[in-house]
């Protein structure tokens, strides 16, 4: 199928999002059509992406001066001292801000690759090739950047949108099925926060989206980047509308904080397990009715997603999953602010709950 186009406008850019397949064969002319103009350019190349695609990358971009770094992305180099290297990389080879750095990798590189360009000389030309799903359908839409400190997820930030997105499928053939799960799990997040119509396609069509069909596959990355879109559109700096983004991830960033980040959860499992929490705590608030509770309760409990935070947890790590809640970005006061959710498909309600009625409900989940 052709590639689709979405274009995303916020007050600070106006940019495009291209899905498609073989997309990196043809940079230079998706640039050119975009009016995406430089001489020179950084790629920071995600390591875990097959030297196959870094080869199609290099060939497309010939006519470019290019540098390279390569770059392990994890959560644990998701930090100040890797965006250093990137300053540094640019300061040395006397880039200027009509250049531009591209990234090409999963939503740790997209982060710390923009970031470093919000940075550099106050703002530096970027370009994002989101490589996994996850990145694809959530991170690289919307201008968030960001990194970890030893205090929480992603506290050290800034908005920056980039010059263009460029979604080539091709690169999830390379991912393990784990991160197809993962990054299901924020295309279901879009549909069950805004679009139940969608929520009903993704409910009859997750095993072909899982085992990336086209063109279900190509729908799917499409109607979750139109969701986000819409949404920051409405509301760049997320000071009101953006919020409802976050459902479950108040909880899934705590999960994800109080195993250090390791490789036992990854994010998107933690958002799954997120989003249930969130759908309990909505339910025991009687927020939400028992039919619409069991049908996304169901959907959430495919075979191929983490069923319980039991299988990760103890009593005994409640006061530690808490304390990272409280320390929620989102939070201003002594309370935790909670994204909850009426039906499917929206509204998503913001409410404020202590920390000891957080901690009844988490000992309550891992007690039954």
């Amino acid at each position: 199928m052709k590639p689709i186009k979405l274009i995303v406008k916020t007050n600070s850019e106006k940019y495009p999002i291209i899905i498609g397949r073989n997309l990196i064969s043809n940079l230079p002319r998706i640039f050119e059509k975009n009016s995406i103009n430089f001489k020179k350019c950084l790629l920071i190349l995600d390591k875990n992406i097959p030297s196959k695609y870094f080869k199609k990358i290099s060939s497309s971009l010939s006519k470019y001066e290019v540098y390279k770094l390569i770059y392990n992305a994890n959560e644990k180099n998701k930090d100040q001292k890797h965006v250093g290297k990137i300053l540094d990389l640019l300061l040395t080879k006397n880039f200027s801000r009509d250049d531009c750095l591209i990234s090409v990798g999963g939503g740790i590189t997209g982060d710390v690759a923009g970031f470093a360009a919000s940075l550099f000389k106050r703002g530096l030309k970027f370009v994002n090739i989101p490589t996994t799903m996850l990145s694809q359908v959530d991170s690289s839409v919307g201008g968030k950047t960001g990194i970890n400190t030893s205090q929480g997820k992603n506290l050290i930030g800034s908005f920056y949108q980039p010059k263009i997105v460029i979604s080539d499928v091709d690169f999830l053939k390379s991912l393990p099925f784990r991160e197809i799960v993962c990054g299901y799990a924020e295309i279901i997040k879009h549909a069950l926060i805004a679009n139940k119509k969608f929520y009903n396609f993704l409910d009859k069509n997750i095993h072909k989206i899982l085992n990336l069909k086209s063109p279900t596959l190509e729908k799917s990355i499409y109607e979750s980047c139109k969701i986000k879109k819409l949404i920051v559109e409405k509301d760049e700096k997320e000071k009101n509308l953006r919020k409802i983004l976050n459902f479950g991830h108040t909880f899934a960033h705590a999960y994800e904080a109080s195993l250090n980040f390791s490789k036992k959860l990854n994010h998107g499992e933690a958002v799954i397990l997120g989003m249930k929490s969130a759908f309990e705590f909505s339910h025991n608030k009687k927020l939400i009715s028992q039919r619409e509770f069991d049908s996304a309760f169901k959907h959430l409990n495919n075979s191929h997603f983490p069923i319980s935070i039991k299988n990760y947890f103890t009593i005994k790590e409640i006061n530690r999953i808490v304390s990272f809640m409280m320390r929620d970005k989102k939070n201003s006061s002594k309370n935790i602010k909670l994204m909850l959710i009426k039906k499917i498909g929206g509204p998503i309600i913001e409410r404020e709950i202590t920390s000891g009625n957080i901690k009844l409900f988490l000992k309550k989940i891992l007690i039954n």
